[in-house]
């Protein structure tokens, strides 16, 4: 499989957001690419330093707009898309979340991830506008591999990786927006991507969207294998990056490294006592 990760700087217009992801789109599957996972909430600029009532304005349905538009992309490129929104409920009026769609090479939505830790930092006042994720970890089957999906904050979280690899997940990609913890970045996905023996791709946004925003988002878009090895790293700037990965390295990962079979979930009940 050959995947691709973009990093970008965003505007205030939506539309000149989504067709400059829509370009890309078209770069990646040109070069061979069969999946392509955009920045957390990749259409619009990363809104949340502020509390602003103006901002819900973006969200979306799904599908909505723009799960159209990327629909509509992934069926002409025949590419796989991971497509993170702010998503109004569909079902229950007045709920948003921070949200990622996967969308198959035949433009058909195969189902969404919905962000499960909502950060309240300085610069990333989420909670003002994302309601927890409710959908829990789920697996989509992608070109027959199973895919999982995180979301920024979240990698700070080791549950939600390790559920997915219990799940079969051999892939995860985690779409992020970050200026801060520059020092746990590599670091928290190699170590996914090592202790669950799986490939783990993150895609961060880059540059300065706004004057009040903690500092540069500082892209740093990187694939590490089930070793947890960096097998493809980008700059700072606006890049496309695209990486050939061997699916095949997850099932022998696992058996020469076993942690899956050996873990003790009997002497976990800790974990879940401090709540």
């Amino acid at each position: 499989m050959k995947i691709a990760l973009l990093q970008n700087t965003c505007g205030l217009d939506k539309n000149e957001n989504i067709d400059k992801a829509v370009k890309y789109l078209g770069q990646a599957a040109a070069k061979g690419a069969d999946i392509i996972c955009f920045q957390e909430l990749f259409s619009t600029i990363y809104f949340p330093w502020h509390q602003l009532h103006k901002y819900f304005e973006w969200a979306e349905h799904i599908p909505g707009p723009t799960t159209e538009t990327m629909m509509k992309a992934a069926k002409e490129h025949n590419i796989n898309v991971i497509c993170p929104i702010f998503e109004l409920d569909s079902e229950v009026s007045g709920i948003y979340y921070n949200t990622a769609v996967v969308i198959d090479r035949e433009g058909r939505i195969l189902g969404k991830y919905r962000k499960t830790h909502i950060p309240q930092l300085v610069g990333y006042l989420e909670k003002f506008y994302f309601r927890p994720g409710n959908l829990g970890y789920p697996v989509f089957d992608v070109d027959g591999h199973k895919v999982g999906v995180y979301i920024c904050y979240d990698r700070h979280f080791p549950e939600g990786p390790r559920t997915l690899a219990l799940k079969g997940a051999e892939l995860v990609f985690i779409p992020t927006c970050t200026a801060i913890y520059p020092e746990l970045w590599e670091l928290e996905l190699r170590a996914h991507a090592g202790f669950n023996t799986m490939f783990v791709a993150g895609v961060n946004r880059c540059g300065v969207e706004n004057d009040e925003q903690p500092g540069p988002y500082f892209g740093s878009a990187l694939v590490a294998n089930p070793m947890g090895q960096v097998i493809a790293k980008a700059s700072t700037d606006e890049e496309l990056t695209l990486a050939d990965i061997d699916l095949d390295e997850v099932r022998k990962r696992r058996i020469v490294a076993p942690f899956l079979r050996d873990r003790r979930p009997d002497m976990y009940g800790t974990l879940t006592e401090f709540l």
